[in-house]
């Protein structure tokens, strides 16, 4: 536990630290002037958003292969927080969007892809909601992860294979991408402290999951020995 509590101290420090940055440490970028500065962390949360899935695709496979239940808890845990990280995402965007390209949203390849991939996502979170027998959930909601992972990696490379209204990326562009130096650490700050966040909301929401699984044993065990849950917990004469 102390370890956890220094990790949250040192994630709120870093949140903290990094927005001042964002704010009063970069320069003022010439062309978008203060709108620019939503980049520090809008473009974390989808370095965030592909973490998370990332670990809930790597937990899909892992449960279809084992068939463990901790696996179907890192793959929901990591579908919500990464479907938390899109939204995000998808909200920042257009704010930076409208005083920029004029427009709140455009069906370019990168905006149409990320809310496909959101959708997907969802629908995932539904497919959940709507299967009652645990094991069924589990395998068809892995086997749906795998399939909407598909997406991620078509969102990442949108902006290089097709002309869309996303500039061409800055970071591992090629040659005459880059940013300032000092843009850059602040970038690199920042996606460190939202970072940060992101595994300490997936670490609790997976202990969630976990004593979530452990009740719904107990409750099937209780029904099994045609206990009421009334009963539960009540003093016997």
């Amino acid at each position: 536990m102390k370890v956890r509590y220094a990790f949250t101290i040192l994630v709120a420090g870093l949140i903290f630290f990094a927005g001042y940055a964002a704010l009063f440490i970069a320069p003022d970028e010439r062309t978008m002037h203060l709108i620019q500065r939503i980049f520090y962390f809008h473009v974390p949360s989808w370095m965030a958003m592909f973490t998370a899935l990332s670990v809930a695709f790597i937990a899909n496979i892992a449960y279809l292969a084992t068939h463990k239940s901790k696996w179907d808890s890192w793959g929901v845990s990591a579908v919500e927080v990464g479907v938390v990280c899109c939204t995000i995402g998808l909200a920042t965007g257009p704010l930076w969007a409208k005083p920029v390209w004029g427009i709140w949203w455009t069906w370019d390849a990168r905006l149409t892809t990320t809310f496909i991939l959101w959708l997907l996502y969802i629908a995932y979170l539904l497919l959940r909601g709507l299967l009652d027998d645990r094991e069924k959930k589990a395998t068809l909601s892995a086997v749906f992860g795998i399939f909407a992972f598909l997406d991620a990696p078509l969102v990442y490379v949108s902006n290089r294979l097709w002309r869309t209204q996303h500039p061409q990326p800055v970071i591992l562009g090629g040659s005459g991408s880059g940013l300032d130096p000092v843009i850059g650490k602040v970038l690199l700050l920042c996606v460190i402290a939202v970072m940060g966040v992101m595994i300490l909301v997936l670490i609790d929401r997976y202990r969630l999951e976990q004593l979530r699984q452990e009740f719904d044993e107990l409750r099937m065990e209780y029904e099994t020995l045609n206990l009421e849950p009334s009963s539960i917990g009540k003093e016997r004469p």
